[in-house]
């Protein structure tokens, strides 16, 4: 039973998201000035914070099962280093192919110098609305974990949605790791949102 303090966070997350969701199609002139204030309610009223995203392959273990997992993605219209944060485990557009999604831990946002371990390497800092990402399996090589240390920093833009829940099977499954400002701020969007029945049935493992 969810309790009406959580629905009420829900609920501001959600104007939030319709608000910031149809501002950037305000901006991008897809609605105009009458439409904006109804975009807003609409969105309020229809459809969820959340998504299903089915991430295959090794690169997030032991985040991710090995052989790949169902996740609970809250959506992120706008990301920003206000709405996510360095510890989050991301959903992203694939940067060799944007009709791919990678599932990547933000490790470092706009303003963080990067060191790298080769002193060949010469350090810099990540400019504004830059991110870096990286794989959780720490046994993979960069080639093999297809992050940052690949194909170099990634505009924020590029970041869609956050995983805050994960299946990996029927009886595995649990709350992503992210921030533990992410984890407090998504946590009514967890409890009013997940069906863990609904996660099994659209399990592809």
């Amino acid at each position: 039973m969810v309790s009406l303090s959580t629905w009420c966070r829900y609920l501001v997350h959600k104007i939030e998201y319709s608000f910031t969701l149809s501002w950037k199609s305000y901006k991008r002139g897809q609605i105009s000035d009458r439409e904006l204030q109804d975009a807003v309610w609409k969105n309020v009223f229809q459809g969820k914070l959340t998504y299903l995203h089915w991430s295959k392959g090794e690169a997030m273990a032991p985040t991710i099962g090995e052989q790949g997992g169902t996740l609970l993605v809250r959506k992120i219209p706008s990301a920003d280093p206000n709405r996510v944060f360095v510890g989050d485990v991301v959903v992203m557009k694939d940067p060799d192919n944007s009709d791919n999604y990678l599932v990547r831990r933000l490790a470092a946002t706009e303003g963080y110098e990067m060191v790298s371990k080769d002193e060949r390497d010469e350090p810099f800092v990540l400019e504004k609305d830059q991110c870096w990402v990286l794989a959780d399996n720490e046994k993979l090589k960069p080639k093999e974990a297809k992050d940052s240390r690949l194909f170099g920093p990634v505009p924020m833009t590029d970041i869609v949605g956050r995983a805050i829940y994960c299946l990996r099977t029927a009886v595995d499954h649990g709350p992503v790791q992210n921030s533990h400002y992410s984890m407090r701020k998504d946590s009514p969007v967890l409890e009013v949102e997940l069906d863990v029945d609904d996660m099994v049935k659209n399990h592809k493992a």
